[in-house]
Formats: C-alpha cells, structure tokens, sequence
C-alpha cells in the first residue's frame, strides 16, 4: 500500500510540474472566457447589421405589410421596372429586392411574387418573408368564406395544451428535454475528461515504456500497483486541473462583465428569434409567469443529489476508461500504434451522448433510455441525463440506479482485472505491433 500511494504521488506530481500543464491549466480559462467574450461580440456585432431589402410592389395589396424592424429595414420602390430596381439594390449593396407584381386577385400576385439575392437567402428571413404572404391568404380566404377580421384575430390565436400530473401539479412543455441537456452538460464533462486525461495516462506508460525506465520500477513494485498508481494520480492531477479551470472561469467571468460592462442577457444574444432546441421550451420567455414556472421547475431539480452522483458516475466511468487506456499504452511502444485501439473506446462514449439525448429527450423510461443507462460503458453519461428528473416515482426507479452502480463496480473490477493481465505481459514487449489476437493471448497468460 505505501509502494502505490509513492506512485500516486509521483504521478500527481509529475503532472503538476509539467510547463506545459502549468500553463495550459492557467491560460485554457483566459482562453475560453477570451472565446465566448468574442463570440458574444461577433454575434452582436453580426445583429446590429440590418438587412436592407428594397420593395417593388405593382399591386393592389401588401402595401403596408412589410414593416422594418431592428434586423430588417425594407425599402419601397415606386414608378420604376424590376430590371431597374434590381440594377438598383446591386449598386447599392442592399440584400435583396422583393417583386409583387400586379394581377387580379390575391392569389395571383402571391403565386407570382419573386424575391432576388446576390446568394441564397437565410432560411429564417425567407420564413418571415413568407409568413406575411400566409397571413394575407389566410385572411382573404377566410373572408371570401364570410369571416370578418375581428373574427379572423380570434381565430389566428396560439393554442397551447395544459398538462398535469396526476396528483395535480402542472406539466411544462420541454421541461424533460431541459433536464436531459443539465444532465447531458454533466455526461459530457464525463466524457471530455475522460478522453483527455485517459490520454494522458495512456502517453504517460508509453514514455516510460520507450524510456526503458519501466524495467527499473517494475523490479520492485508490482505491475497493478503500478497501473493503478498512474490511473489515480493522473486522475487527481486533472481533478485539480478542472477545479482550477471552473473557479478562474467563473471569476474571469465575472471580472469581464464588471470592468466591461457587459449586460449578462447578451450572452443568450441570437436565441431570441430562433425556435427552440428543446420543442416547447424556447417559449418560455413569452411572459414572465412562464419564465417564473420554468425557474421553479428548475429549482425543483434535486442538485444536490445530481452532483453526489455526478461525482460516483464520473469516478467509476474513468476507473473503467483510464484502466483500458494503461492497457493499451502497455501493449504499444509508440503513439502512433495506439490509434486502432482508440476508436473502439470513444465509440460507446459517443454513442451515450447521441443516443442519450435522442431517447432520453423523447422518453426518459423507454427501453433505450434504460438500457444505456444500465449498460456499464455508457451508463455514466446517459444515466446522468436521466437523474435530473429524481429518483423514485415520475423520476429513475431506485432499482435501475442501484443495478446500474453495482453493474459499474463490477465491470470496473473485471475491466481492471484484464488490463492489468495486459499490462503485465506488454509492459516489456518491444518492437511489435501488437493486434487484437495478442492482446488476447495476453489475457490468457
């Protein structure tokens, strides 16, 4: 036991009195406040242009449909003919010019309405465009039918579904897809710090491996401690590295918005015309009563309990991840061999996030949510998608966490058990590449 907590903190050490780890730990926060600070900046810089779309409008309607607005301003042509107008909107640099020619009804001049652009126009300037030639339609069939306008305002009205649960307590549309992408931003931290600190251990066993130096250790301490001792301190080493990160990004933060000013909604800039990612959700800035349920919604989600499994899934996930990385750092003599293991190790991580949120979004208790979540090599990420929700009823049953942890344990300890038989064997194998069939001989010797 002393000899694994010497190589534990030879390894946390190691790391943590490396230049390059100095640095990145203390430059990558500058770095990412930097970037979202310029993106928010971009993304301002990109709203405050208003696209200037001339207007040539030869019929009878639309005359005061188009109105400008901050993102679009339209400019009306009057006495002039569309090759004109167009001549006029290029040698201007405007965006695009709309054509409404003249016809005997409505619709014939929207069936023959054209909007030209230098390139293809955004989808969502096209859609608004488009909307006020539906409405229009709309409007004028409905009273060639013999409805009124008043009636018509009554008719053209949002309806939304109440939901509720059986004990009363009312449903939010894209309440479950929210909690899916709390829990996803969880198994996706998961996932990052597994693939860039199972990396690390990985280059760490084939430096000492080309190095000859593992021939020195391994005469006086036994290969699974030596496994396990840079699994653990490598693991330490990023934990520090994180903390670092997350407590000089949020303060960095925090001094940007002061000394620069920044209001703190600019960082949500863009998402306001755009539909939302979650469905529903992206309605809930239509009133602050909505805003209010989404917020307590929000605060009803069991942190605590989220972040306590958050720490146990993250553990045991790059326990299991980590043990396969020394393995194969063990099995290689350089990086460049290591890449036809590495895929086969991303892939299930990839496949928990992608098939996460697509089952999770649309059923959090479907059969492909609870198999991922039980299934020990993705269960990290994909059950934490799901916990959001609680535990017990309307939440994960006790039994799915319960079976999914015991399932972690024991694919660790097997997992372990295997690397470390191939970590013996190829820790003093040199000048081959190793395939598949040898690693498995390995496993039998």
């Amino acid at each position: 036991m002393n000899k694994l907590s010497l190589i534990i903190k030879r390894e946390y050490l190691a790391k943590v009195r490396n230049k390059s780890f100095v640095v990145m730990t203390f430059l990558s926060p500058i770095l990412m406040v930097g970037m979202v600070v310029l993106i928010v900046y971009l993304t301002k810089i990109n709203d405050n242009q208003s696209k200037v779309i001339g207007v040539l409008n030869d019929s009878d309607y639309f005359s005061t449909d188009f109105q400008s607005t901050e993102s679009t301003s339209f400019l009306k042509f009057k006495d002039i003919d569309v090759e004109a107008a167009k001549d006029s909107i290029m040698g201007m640099g405007y965006y695009g010019l709309l054509y409404i020619p003249e016809g005997d009804n409505l619709e014939i001049v929207a069936n023959k309405a054209v909007f030209y652009s230098k390139d293809a126009p955004g989808s969502t300037l096209l859609d608004n465009l488009e909307n006020v030639f539906e409405d229009r339609l709309r409007l004028q069939r409905l009273q060639d039918l013999g409805v009124s306008v008043s009636d018509f305002e009554r008719i053209d009205h949002h309806f939304e579904m109440t939901t509720s649960t059986f004990s009363g307590e009312r449903n939010l549309k894209g309440i479950n897809e929210i909690k899916a992408f709390i829990g996803g931003a969880f198994g996706y931290l998961i996932m990052m710090f597994i693939i860039i600190y199972g990396g690390f251990v990985m280059r760490s066993v084939i430096e000492e491996k080309t190095s000859r130096i593992i021939e020195v250790i391994i005469s006086s301490v036994k290969p699974f401690q030596l496994m396990l001792g840079k699994i653990i301190g490598t693991s330490l080493a990023g934990v520090t590295q994180f903390v670092i990160w997350i407590v000089s990004g949020v303060l960095l933060f925090g001094l940007v918005i002061m000394i620069f000013d920044i209001d703190p909604s600019a960082f949500n800039a863009g998402t306001e015309n755009t539909p939302g990612l979650v469905g529903g959700a992206a309605y809930m800035a239509a009133s602050d009563s909505a805003i209010q349920l989404y917020a307590n919604e929000l605060f009803k989600i069991p942190w605590i309990m989220l972040i306590c499994f958050f720490m146990v899934y993250f553990v045991l996930g790059y326990l299991i991840y980590s043990s396969i990385y020394a393995a194969i750092g063990a099995a290689v003599d350089n990086e460049t061999d290591t890449q036809q293991f590495i895929f086969p190790i991303i892939l299930p991580l990839m496949l928990a996030i992608y098939v996460g949120f697509f089952s999770v979004f649309n059923n959090p208790h479907g059969p492909i949510a609870v198999g991922f979540s039980l299934f020990p090599l993705t269960s990290p990420i994909v059950m934490l998608m799901r916990l959001p929700g609680g535990i017990g009823e309307g939440g994960v049953p006790y039994w799915e966490l319960t079976v999914s942890i015991l399932l972690l344990i024991i694919t660790f300890m097997g997992i372990v058990w295997l690397a470390a038989k191939i970590y013996r064997v190829g820790i003093l194998m040199y000048g081959k590449k190793p395939s598949y069939r040898d690693l498995i001989k390995w496993l039998k010797y």
